[in-house]
C-alpha cells in the first residue's frame, strides 16, 4: 500500500502552541526529527508526523492524547522505530509520542520472578539491569526494541520456542486510552479470571488501541548451564525434519534457527565466519549441565538420521555471544550480497509439520526469481522470514518482490498458517488481513477499535482495514 492512499489531517497551531507551552524543547518540529519519526527499519515509504513530543511519565503522555483529542488530530506511539511494517507512519500526519525518554526500571521483584518497567526501556538495557541478579527476560527479536514496541507488535524472535512471544510474558498494562484515560490492565499475580482479559487486548494492538507507557514482566532465572551448536544438512527437508521431531519429542530447546545456504554465505562474508554453505541449523540448549547434556546428545541423534554433520559447539559463552551476534545480523549481511540493493523482510508463520514445504516452495520461488532472496527463520515454532533485495525505485523489481511476497503468504495461509508470525500487520500487511480472518472476523475487530477509540485517531491506517 502507499502512503499517499491516505488523506492526512491538518494540525492546527494552536494545538502545537499548547504542546509547547507544555513540554518546551521536548515538543519539536525540524524536518530532520519528523523524518526520522516517520519511518521504520523497513523498506516502506515513510510518512512523517507534524510534529513530536519527547514524553516523561504517564501522566504527560495522558495530557497530550487528551489535548490531541481535543483537536481531533491522530496520535502515532514511536519508541525506537526498529518495526518492520510501516508501524510507525504517520500516515494522516498527526503527534508523535516518542516513549524513548521513558526508560526507568521502576521495580524488580526477585521472588516473584517479574519487573515493571517504563515502555521505552530496551530488552538490553533491562538484560544488562539484571545481570546481578541472577534473572533475565528471554524475548529477544535481534533488534534492540523498546519493551513498549515490543509489546505493542507482540514481538517474539529467537527464544521464543522455549519462552514464548510477548503474548506469555507480559503480565500487566499502563495504557493511556484515547480519550486520556489512564487504565491498569491487571495486577502482579500469574493469573487471574477477573474480567476481561484487557492485557491481551492492547498486547498486539500495533498503538491503535491507547499508548502502552508501563509494562509487567515475566522473568526468568539464567540457566546453569548452556551450549549453542551449529549443524549443516544435505536437505531443506533434512534440516526442518530434525526439528520437526526435536519439538514432537518435547525437548525444550531455547532456540532452533534455520539459515538457508545463500544466508550461510552471507553470514559468513559478514561475520568473518566459516560454516558450510548447505541448509542449516544454528541450535541453544538450556538448563542444567545434565539436562543440557542430555537435550543435545538426544538432537544430535536426531540430526544424524537425517544425514547431518558433526555439530560444531560453542560452550563458551564468548563463543556463544559470536555465534547469535552473526546471526542477529543476518539482514545486514544479506544486503551486503548486492551492495546498493535495499531489503524487503518478510515473515510467515506455519505449522511445524507444514514448515519443510512452505520453506522448499518459497526457496523455489525464489530461485526462479530475477531478485536475490534469503530466509531465515525461528523454525521451532514454524515462523521464517525471507529477504527480498531491490531497487525500491524500479517499478518492475517491486513488482516482482510484492509477487513473491503475496505467494509466501498465501502458501502459509492454505496451510493453515498466518501473514506474519511476528512482523505484525502495520500498514504493509494490511491487504491480507481479510484474506486471513475473514470479513465476520474483521468486522469484531473494527467494533473494538470504534468503540475505544470512536474517533479513529490511535495510529490510523495500520492493523485493520478502513480504519
Amino acid at each position: 500500500m502507499s502512503v499517499r492512499q491516505y488523506e492526512r489531517i491538518e494540525t492546527p497551531e494552536s494545538l502545537i502552541n499548547a504542546l509547547r507551552e507544555m513540554l518546551g524543547d521536548r515538543l519539536s518540529t525540524a524536518a530532520s526529527v519528523l523524518e526520522q519519526h516517520g519511518k521504520d527499519e523497513s523498506w516502506h515509504e515513510a510518512s512523517p508526523p507534524d510534529a513530536v513530543v519527547f514524553a516523561h511519565s504517564t501522566e504527560e503522555v495522558a495530557e497530550v492524547v487528551k489535548l490531541c483529542a481535543a483537536h481531533e488530530v491522530p496520535i502515532v506511539p514511536f519508541g525506537t522505530g526498529s518495526s518492520l511494517e510501516g508501524h510507525v507512519a504517520a500516515l494522516r500526519g498527526g503527534i508523535c509520542i516518542d516513549v524513548s525518554q521513558m526508560n526507568n526500571i521502576l521495580e524488580v521483584n526477585n521472588e516473584d520472578l517479574d519487573c515493571r518497567v517504563q515502555a521505552g526501556v530496551t530488552r538490553e538495557q533491562l538484560n544488562d539491569h539484571l545481570r546481578d541478579t541472577g534473572l533475565f527476560f528471554p524475548i529477544d527479536p535481534g533488534a534492540n526494541a523498546s519493551i513498549g514496541g515490543m509489546t505493542a507488535t507482540r514481538a517474539s524472535g529467537t527464544n521464543a520456542v522455549r519462552y514464548g512471544t510477548m503474548r506469555e510474558n507480559v503480565l500487566s498494562l499502563t495504557v493511556v486510552t484515547p480519550d486520556g484515560k489512564i487504565i491498569k490492565t491487571a495486577n502482579r499475580a500469574r493469573k487471574s479470571s477477573a474480567g476481561y482479559d484487557l492485557t491481551r487486548l492492547f498486547v498486539g494492538s500495533e498503538g491503535t488501541l491507547g499508548v502502552i507507557t508501563e509494562i509487567g514482566l515475566k522473568l526468568y532465572g539464567i540457566p546453569e548451564a548452556m551450549s549453542a551448536a551449529v549443524c549443516a544438512f544435505p536437505t531443506v527437508e533434512d534440516a526442518v525434519n530434525t526439528v520437526i521431531l526435536t519439538i514432537q519429542a518435547g525437548i525444550p530447546v531455547a532456540r532452533i534457527e534455520f539459515l538457508d545456504p545463500l544466508q550461510v554465505r552471507a553470514v559468513n562474508n559478514y561475520s568473518k565466519l566459516d560454516h558450510k554453505e548447505a541448509p542449516t541449523l544454528f541450535f541453544e540448549f538450556h538448563g542444567t549441565e545434565a539436562g543440557v547434556k542430555e537435550q543435545a546428545e538426544f538432537v544430535q541423534s536426531v540430526a544424524e538420521e537425517f544425514g547431518a554433520e558433526e555439530f560444531q559447539w560453542a560452550t563458551r559463552q564468548e563463543d556463544r555471544n559470536k555465534l547469535w551476534a552473526a546471526r542477529h545480523k543476518a539482514y545486514y549481511a544479506s544486503l551486503q550480497l548486492e551492495p546498493g540493493k535495499a531489503g524487503m523482510p518478510t515473515d510467515v508463520c506455519v505449522p511445524i509439520s507444514k514448515l519443510a514445504e512452505a520453506i522448499s516452495e518459497t526457496r523455489a520461488d525464489c530461485d526462479a526469481s530475477p531478485l536475490t532472496c534469503t530466509i531465515i527463520g525461528h523454525v521451532g515454532d514454524g515462523n521464517f522470514h525471507t529477504l527480498i533485495l531491490l531497487d525500491p525505485e524500479d517499478p518492475a523489481q517491486m513488482e516482482e518482490a510484492n509477487r513473491l511476497h503475496k505467494r509466501m503468504v498465501e502458501r502459509a495461509l492454505k496451510l493453515g498458517g498466518t501473514c506474519t508470525g511476528e512482523h505484525g500487520i502495520g500498514y504493509g500487511k494490511l491487504d491480507f488481513m481479510v484474506t486471513e480472518h475473514g470479513e465476520d472476523t474483521i468486522a469484531v475487530m473494527r467494533a473494538i477499535k470504534n468503540a475505544l477509540d470512536p474517533k479513529g485517531l490511535m495510529n490510523p491506517g495500520k492493523l485493520i482495514p478502513g480504519l
